[in-house]
C-alpha cells in the first residue's frame, strides 16, 4: 500500500528531528496554571469555570527547534463529566511541533525583508476528554512552511495543512461514532514571544490560528471557519525574588475562540468563547 504524500512528508520531517533531537543546544521547560470563569463548549451555552495545568518544553538544536505542550483541563459542574454527574469534565490535550530551518540545513541565506529564516513545520495534536456529551478523541497531523521573523524574542508564521479525525462517544445515547476523517484543510498560524519593558520586565506571548472549513462533520452537518487567539502579558517576577531571569512569571491572559472545533456558532450555543484568565508559570 502506498504511503499518502502528506504522511510521507511528515515522516521525513520526524526523521530529521530524530537525528538531531539528542543534540539540543538549549532547552526551556515550564509548568503553568491558568484559571478562568468564562470558558464555553459547543452545544452547552453555559459559562464554565476551568483550571488548566500545563507542561511545556521548547528546545533548539543545530537545524531547528521543537515544541511540546500538554494541557490538563478541569471543568466545573457546568461541563459535567457524565450525564447527570455533579463532577466536572476533564481533558488532556497534547501538541507537538518541529520546525526544520531550511537555511541551517542548506547553508543558504534565506532572509528577506523582515524575515530572518524559512522553515518547514510538522507535528501533531492529540486529545482525550471525558464529558457528558461528545467525549472527544481528536487526532491531527500538521505540515507546512514557516516564516521566522526578525523581532526581539520570536515571531513564527506558518501555513499548515491539517489532517484531522475524531471518534466521539455520545453519553446521552451511548452511541460510539467510528473514527471519521475530515477533509484536509488549511490553517494560518502565528506564535510569538516578545519581551518589552514598562519600568518592569514584561513579555507579550501567545498564538493565533485561522482555520479553514473542514467539510462535513461526522454527523453530516456543516463546519465553519475557526478563529482561536490566545494571548497574555506576563511579568517576570524573578528579579524581585532573587531568581534567574524568566524563572517565575505572572500575568493576565485572554482567549477568543470563535466556532470552536469548527462548530458554527449559529447552530451550536457556546461555540464561541471570550475568556479572560489569570496565569502563573515556573520555568526550570
Amino acid at each position: 500500500m502506498k504511503t499518502p504524500p502528506f504522511r510521507l512528508a511528515f515522516l521525513a520531517l520526524l526523521a530529521a528531528f530524530s537525528a538531531g533531537a539528542h543534540a539540543a543546544d538549549w532547552s526551556d521547560t515550564s509548568l503553568s496554571w491558568r484559571y478562568g470563569t468564562k470558558f464555553s463548549e459547543p452545544y452547552n451555552g453555559e459559562d464554565i469555570t476551568k483550571h488548566v495545568i500545563n507542561f511545556s518544553n521548547v528546545s533548539g538544536y543545530k537545524y531547528g527547534k521543537n515544541f511540546f505542550s500538554v494541557d490538563f483541563l478541569f471543568s466545573d459542574s457546568h461541563d459535567p463529566s457524565a450525564v447527570g454527574a455533579s463532577s466536572g469534565a476533564h481533558e488532556a490535550y497534547a501538541l507537538y511541533r518541529h520546525t526544520l530551518d531550511l537555511g541551517k540545513v542548506t547553508g543558504a541565506d534565506l532572509a528577506f525583508g523582515p524575515v530572518r529564516g524559512v522553515g518547514v513545520t510538522g507535528g501533531f495534536d492529540v486529545n482525550s476528554k471525558t464529558d457528558a456529551g461528545y467525549n472527544s478523541k481528536k487526532r491531527m497531523l500538521v505540515l507546512g512552511p514557516t516564516l521566522m521573523f526578525d523581532v526581539p524574542g520570536f515571531l513564527d508564521v506558518s501555513l499548515l495543512a491539517l489532517r484531522e479525525s475524531n471518534a466521539p462517544f455520545n453519553g446521552f445515547t451511548s452511541v460510539s461514532t467510528p473514527r471519521y476523517t475530515y477533509k484536509t484543510h488549511a490553517m494560518l498560524s502565528a506564535a510569538w514571544g516578545i519581551p518589552f519593558t514598562l519600568g518592569v520586565p514584561l513579555s507579550f506571548e501567545g498564538y493565533a490560528n485561522y482555520i479553514g472549513t473542514k467539510g462535513r462533520n461526522e454527523f453530516g452537518g456543516p463546519t465553519a471557519v475557526e478563529i482561536n487567539v490566545d494571548m497574555q502579558v506576563m511579568y517576570d517576577l524573578s528579579p524581585a525574588i532573587g531568581a534567574a531571569k524568566n524563572t517565575l512569571k505572572l500575568g493576565l491572559e485572554y482567549q477568543y475562540w470563535k466556532n470552536k472545533f469548527g462548530n458554527p456558532e449559529s447552530v451550536a450555543p457556546g461555540a464561541t468563547a471570550k475568556t479572560p484568565m489569570v496565569r502563573a508559570e515556573y520555568h526550570f
